[in-house]
């Protein structure tokens, strides 16, 4: 609570080298080889921490995307590091932030990611939340060997018994098991290891997991999934949830939704965070801020921008006539609330495959802010004082400058509503973002698949 004891919102530092708009890395204010850089990583985490971010979050697919296409060429997220092993690194120079990574279900096993986050939970003093997602792309299954990936409703099916298993896992220690004692020569207490054996559909898991509990408990588990599947699995297990939502009206009705499907599941609603990802580009005046994002928008190369899109809204547009209509197009087997989203764009503003194209280059399908920070910060408080979230994941234009901008015009602006801390409540993600500290029948009601 702030001083005034109204509600704080939260933040995340969503960290895309070397920024969110597809050109940035022919910007001037970004660093073109952030990918391969760990110092500078480490610069931006602290600043970050510095101005009291929750947590750095990091995106990840498994693969460079489809190379064979010209475009590749001319996009920057071909090269950047594991994220996990970078938030382990970044765990070593920070000390209060959360450390949040993306990590799919859909070619790995639960024991090995419970164990990997585990760790670093245990090794940032219980900062670590694990981002969940499905993997949608094709050139993923190709690295794996798996040909096609598995149908949408059976990737989430697939994730909620996942999801399950490594909640089980992570659990497998009462807090207090661990005894240490030398003169007993007993190391743990028996009756404190949980039993953690799982049999189901897609996974056959022994357990126990061996790693000690964190100071938060087990990590934070965060989700970006809004199909009607992801919705289920987020309002069943997450506790943040990131979401692209374009309006107002849009945010408030998937966030009264989610919230009731979490009531629904016996959960408080509190105890999950909606965190919708905001674009902001900002300037000393609206005529300023506009400059700057046109001035990236001018280096957009078509080709990125067709290829983009083609990406996200699961079609290959390749050969349409860019100033054309979409065509129409099948249900993707990715991203499916993505794809809507798309499409609603599309149709509402009667917008060409370029025009759709050039328009989400920078925020990609989340919202988009351009003026003063003033403006920013008025258009956060009407989402988060108006009911449609409890905080925004940040995601600058360009890095480190898109960043340092938000933390010296946006925050200062949001701590004189008093709607965002000066100082840290805690030293765990869970304490910054006001969760609980989990116990033991909480997380396996949770872990239990619904009927």
């Amino acid at each position: 609570m702030s001083k005034q004891g109204r509600r704080q919102l939260k933040l995340g530092a969503f960290l895309m080298a070397p920024g969110h708009h597809v050109a940035a890395w022919r910007h001037p204010g970004a660093q073109a080889d952030l990918g391969r850089d760990f110092a500078a990583y480490a610069r931006i985490a602290q600043e970050a921490e510095a101005a009291r971010f929750d947590a750095v979050f990091l995106a990840d697919t498994l693969s460079a995307g489809d190379t064979s296409a010209s475009a590749s060429s001319r996009t920057a997220r071909v090269s950047y590091f594991e994220p996990l092993t970078l938030l382990s690194g970044l765990a070593a120079v920070t000390h209060r932030i959360g450390l949040i990574a993306t990590v799919s279900t859909s070619f790995n096993e639960p024991f090995n990611v419970a164990r990997k986050f585990a760790s670093l939970d245990l090794i940032s003093q219980g900062r670590a939340g694990w981002n969940l997602v499905t993997s949608n792309h094709q050139s993923e299954a190709d690295n794996f060997g798996a040909g096609r990936h598995l149908q949408h409703d059976l990737r989430y099916e697939r994730a909620e018994e996942f999801v399950d298993v490594v909640l089980k896992l992570w659990q497998s220690w009462a807090p207090d098991a661990f005894l240490y004692d030398k003169p007993e020569g007993r190391y743990y207490d028996p009756a404190k290891l949980r039993d953690t054996r799982h049999a189901g559909r897609h996974f056959q898991v022994q357990g126990p997991l061996h790693v000690a509990p964190s100071a938060q408990g087990h990590p934070v588990i965060v989700q970006a999934g809004s199909s009607g599947p992801g919705i289920e699995l987020a309002a069943r297990t997450a506790e943040v949830v990131f979401t692209a939502q374009r309006t107002l009206e849009e945010a408030q009705a998937f966030y009264r939704t989610l919230k009731s499907r979490v009531q629904a599941y016996g959960r408080d609603p509190d105890d999950l965070k909606i965190m919708p990802g905001i674009f902001p580009v900002i300037g000393a005046s609206r005529t300023e801020a506009q400059e700057k994002f046109e001035a990236l928008q001018a280096l957009i190369h078509p080709e990125v921008a067709v290829h983009l899109l083609s990406d996200m809204i699961g079609f290959d547009l390749t050969g349409y006539p860019v100033d054309g209509p979409l065509p129409t197009l099948p249900v993707s087997n990715g991203g499916q609330s993505r794809q809507q989203l798309l499409l609603a764009l599309a149709r509402d503003e009667n917008l060409s495959i370029l025009q759709l194209a050039r328009k989400i280059a920078g925020a990609r399908g989340h919202w988009q802010l351009v003026g003063t920070a003033k403006d920013v910060a008025d258009e956060l408080e009407a989402y988060f004082v108006g009911g449609g979230a409890d905080g925004f994941n940040i995601m600058p234009p360009t890095l480190p400058g898109g960043l340092t901008e938000f933390i010296a015009d946006v925050l200062p602006e949001l701590r004189r509503r008093g709607l965002f801390r000066e100082e840290y409540e805690g030293d765990t993600l869970r304490a910054n973002l006001g969760l609980r500290v989990p116990v033991g029948a909480e997380t396996e009601a949770r872990s239990r698949v619904a009927a």
